[in-house]
């Protein structure tokens, strides 16, 4: 089954789940029904009706039914995932448990949970609990020991402002122009994410042209997210209403420059540099000074890539260690050779190195 950039799918999901292909996907974003169980319309002080989710397709009759249904899609979204694939899945304190024990039953390996901390919460009107101020996320791989997912946690640093990226992230509901309305002014979907939480998922552990599977596409929140960033997405979903909405949504989205996709790589993905090959390769020489950053503390290089202080020798890492009196150092970024405009990191010379190796 071919599929182009942007597809849309109508029916029931584990129907056409079934449809797709074997490891076919990349990754599964799904934002199921959360099986909410409420009680009764829901009133603000006023007295005025909260616009709740209270749509037939969140209810279920009992929790073995949802547990069923969940159980049923999983495994059709395990099937149609790629090896190296992976699977995040939303929830609230209603669904989320029981969602994640369906995921380790059926083999998913959990790496992280993720709390999606809203910075603009629902108040408790009837002042009986705690403000529900966030819902989790699961983000978990295909299977334990399996091919290595993608995580472009570089990028993720880069875009934290050079912090590593912590697994509370703070982001508003939908407001304003990016909640999407009915012609009444009602909201045309009741559960919708905003596009940024998504943005935020495909960043991390997708790259451009992979395809994303939405299993609950409503009103096409990952679609957006998916082709602003140039990613393909295969959107299902039962309600044509949605549909429609989600298509109107998306025809209206720019999709990124392809130049302005590229993000950060993982060091550990780039080929292996020995500091050896900097000598072999001409450049440094044996016998030139390496500094520490500061400038205080040198080091000679030796023609099979040591470094020698005074009587002691040893790797780039254990000669760094030494001077600071460390248990442990990168030596890559803490030794400086001298250039015109003052003293610069080594790992400049080993990106000329893994430069010339990609030419």
């Amino acid at each position: 089954m071919a599929f182009g950039s942007e597809t849309i799918i109508q029916g029931d999901c584990i129907e056409q789940l079934r449809a797709l292909p074997d490891r076919s996907v990349d990754l599964v974003f799904a934002d199921p029904p959360y099986n909410l169980q409420l009680g009764g319309d829901l009133l603000r002080p006023d007295n005025s009706k909260v616009d709740a989710v209270d749509d037939h397709w969140d209810q279920f009759e009992s929790f073995a039914a949802y547990d069923k249904f969940t159980r049923e899609w999983m495994k059709e979204c395990q099937r149609v995932l790629k090896d190296d694939g992976a699977l995040w899945v939303i929830g609230s304190y209603h669904n989320i448990f029981r969602v994640g024990v369906a995921l380790q039953d059926l083999g998913f390996w959990i790496l992280n949970d993720v709390v999606w901390r809203k910075s603009n919460p629902m108040p408790n009107f009837k002042g009986t609990r705690f403000t529900n101020a966030h819902e989790t996320l699961i983000w978990a791989s295909k299977s334990k020991g399996g091919k290595r997912y993608t995580f472009n946690y570089d990028a993720l640093k880069v875009f934290n402002d050079d912090t590593q990226m912590r697994s509370d992230w703070t982001i508003p509901l939908c407001t304003g122009d990016e909640r999407v309305k009915k012609a009444d002014g009602s909201k045309a979907h009741p559960t919708q994410k905003p596009e940024a939480l998504l943005h935020r998922v495909l960043l991390a552990t997708t790259k451009p042209g992979d395809i994303v599977l939405d299993p609950f596409f409503g009103s096409g929140s990952t679609g957006a997210a998916a082709k602003r960033l140039g990613r393909k997405f295969i959107g299902i979903e039962r309600e044509a209403e949605y549909i429609a909405v989600a298509k109107e949504r998306i025809a209206k989205v720019q999709p990124v420059a392809p130049q302005d996709l590229e993000v950060m790589g993982s060091k550990r993905s780039e080929p292996r540099v020995p500091f050896g090959q900097l000598v072999e390769a001409g450049l440094l020489q044996p016998g030139d000074e390496l500094w520490c950053p500061k400038g205080l503390k040198a080091a000679r290089v030796r023609a099979d890539g040591s470094l020698a202080v005074g009587d002691l020798t040893g790797s780039i890492h254990k000669m760094g260690a030494m001077m600071e009196n460390a248990p442990a150092c990168n030596g890559w970024t803490y030794w400086r050779f001298k250039t015109d405009a003052g003293l610069a990191p080594i790992d400049v010379l080993r990106s000329k190195v893994r430069a010339g190796m990609a030419a």
